[in-house]
Order: C-alpha cells, then sequence, then structure tokens
C-alpha cells in the first residue's frame, strides 16, 4: 500500500462577512476544513436581566406528514 500525505496550507482575507440569519443548526464554514466540531454559543444580545416567562401550549396540531407509531 501506498500512503500519500497531503498538507495544505492556506490563508483567507475576509474584509467584509455579512451574516443574515443564524439558527440552531447553522453552519458557517469558510475554507477547507479535515475535521468540523461542534460549536454552540449563547449571546445575551438584549442584555435582559429575567428570565422570560414560560411559554403556553395553544393547541395540540397534527403532523403534516403520518408518522408510524413506534
Amino acid at each position: 500500500m501506498i500512503y500519500v500525505q497531503l498538507t495544505v496550507h492556506q490563508s483567507i482575507y475576509i474584509h467584509l462577512l455579512k451574516v443574515e440569519n443564524v439558527t440552531n443548526s447553522s453552519v458557517l464554514q469558510i475554507g477547507s476544513s479535515g475535521k468540523m466540531q461542534a460549536l454552540s454559543q449563547l449571546y445575551n444580545t438584549g442584555e435582559f436581566e429575567t428570565l422570560a416567562e414560560e411559554a403556553e401550549i395553544e393547541g395540540a396540531q397534527e403532523p403534516l406528514v403520518p408518522l408510524s407509531p413506534t
């Protein structure tokens, strides 16, 4: 067997990066990645000092796609 080792050196210069929306499962990747690791960060950008009130369930809805029983 022949094993090939490849080393890539990469420089990326970003002058402006504008992100309109980020959701809980978003991935923003710049450049190449041999291994991606999960990262979760929570920011209090509104400078709230108390917890939000508990959400209320307003009514049960049937799923749009029928689910098989487990």
